[in-house]
């Protein structure tokens, strides 16, 4: 430890003569701890959310989206379907068509999307974790199936457990409209309800339906080679680079290859967004807490004129008396980092396995606790930034010595 060091960690820890540098002192420390817990807290409750909904898509959105770059379907011939099976890179090949049509059942009716997909889509998604009611199945050899969100079924007024038989009516892709006979121009189907799903996502649970992709291409008039999207399933092992280009190199340059990630591209670019500005908030009230560190350093400086004149005399230069203000104002800086990060993790563990701080009453949301997820990159970052306003604040004061 330097001299200089030394000297600061004496004038910050030893008994001073007058009580207010103390107070003050403290008081900085204080806000520091306070406001540094608060960021960790923060950004790891933020975390938390992203980790709950990143969970949550996981369960019914692909390991890979394949789709159009231009229009809503693209032609997938059997050569190509064969080159993708035989590829290597793939456990799981699924083809979807998408497109909306209109459900009726009963008196109620309204439209929905409709998601026409192949027998491996179960292998492909976790759908059985999320069914809530019914079972999931859009065929059984017999008739036709369907499985929708609970939203959906909600407003259609059924469940998994009811007998008749769904409408859906789309519109025929060749041909006029007949004004006198507008039904005329729509082709037809009917499906039984299977089981519900809840993904806790409106345009999910409000508006998609399940059924077999032959009846979705028969509805939309979809030959055996267009396909909406293929969805895919990486094997062990294998790098998301690596499929992408064997998939472009067998399906062309006129598609999109999206991640998981980029299939919610627009969720993920909010929940980002939302943690920058919270963390520039916070920094915010980060850098008023150190810079409370001016007033206790200035008061300390007043108080220590005759020291500082006893080591000028003794020979100390100006810098490393400049150097002993400066190190005691990182001190407190340092010391407020430490401590508000140890009880910062200590509120985000307490948070995650007891459930301190409740959503609502605990059974209105899809949670019961607010969700914690620690990154220890956030503890670095929250760190550096304290320790950085930390030096800043204390060399204002020390450089007028």
């Amino acid at each position: 430890m330097s001299i200089e060091s030394h000297i600061a960690w004496r004038y910050l820890f030893a008994k001073k003569s007058h009580n207010a540098i103390n107070v003050v002192s403290g008081v900085s420390a204080a806000a520091v701890v306070v406001v540094t817990a608060a960021m960790i807290c923060v950004m790891s409750v933020l975390n938390g959310f992203g980790k709950v909904v990143e969970s949550m898509f996981s369960q019914f959105d692909p390991e890979v989206k394949v789709t159009a770059k231009e229009g809503k379907w693209f032609n997938l011939n059997i050569e190509q379907r064969t080159a993708i099976d035989n590829c290597g890179l793939l456990s799981v090949v699924c083809e979807t068509v998408e497109e909306t049509a209109l459900v009726r059942y009963g008196d109620h009716q309204l439209p929905a999307r409709l998601l026409g997909v192949d027998d491996n889509f179960q292998a492909l998604t976790h759908i059985d974790s999320i069914i809530t009611d019914g079972y999931y199945s859009v065929y059984d050899g017999a008739f036709e199936r369907a499985v929708m969100g609970r939203g959906l079924a909600d407003k259609l007024g059924m469940n998994a457990h009811f007998v008749g038989g769904m409408h859906l009516y789309a519109p025929k892709r060749e041909g006029r409209i007949n004004m006198l006979a507008p039904e005329k121009s729509l082709k037809d189907g009917v499906v039984f309800i299977a089981g519900t799903f809840a993904v806790n996502q409106t345009k999910y649970d409000d508006e998609l339906m399940l059924v077999s992709l032959p009846l979705a291409r028969e509805l939309f008039g979809f030959d055996s080679t267009m396909v909406s999207s293929l969805q895919l399933k990486l094997a062990e092992g294998v790098k998301m680079s690596d499929a992408r280009r064997a998939l472009t190199n067998i399906l062309g340059n006129d598609i999109i290859i999206q991640d998981r990630f980029e299939q919610q591209s627009d969720f993920f670019r909010i929940v980002k967004v939302e943690k920058l500005l919270t963390t520039l908030l916070l920094v915010f009230i980060l850098l008023i807490a150190c810079f409370n560190c001016i007033g206790s350093l200035s008061m300390l400086i007043i108080d220590k004129q005759d020291d500082i004149h006893t080591l000028s005399n003794l020979g100390a230069s100006q810098q490393q008396i400049r150097r002993i203000f400066l190190y005691e104002g990182w001190i407190i800086s340092a010391v407020g980092a430490i401590a508000g990060t140890v009880i910062g993790l200590l509120i985000c563990l307490g948070q995650q396995h007891y459930g301190w701080l409740k959503m609502g009453n605990g059974t209105d949301y899809v949670l019961s606790a607010y969700p914690v997820y620690v990154v220890w990159s956030d503890i670095l970052i929250v760190l550096a930034a304290v320790l950085a306003l930390g030096w800043l604040a204390a060399w204002i004061p020390s450089r007028k010595i």
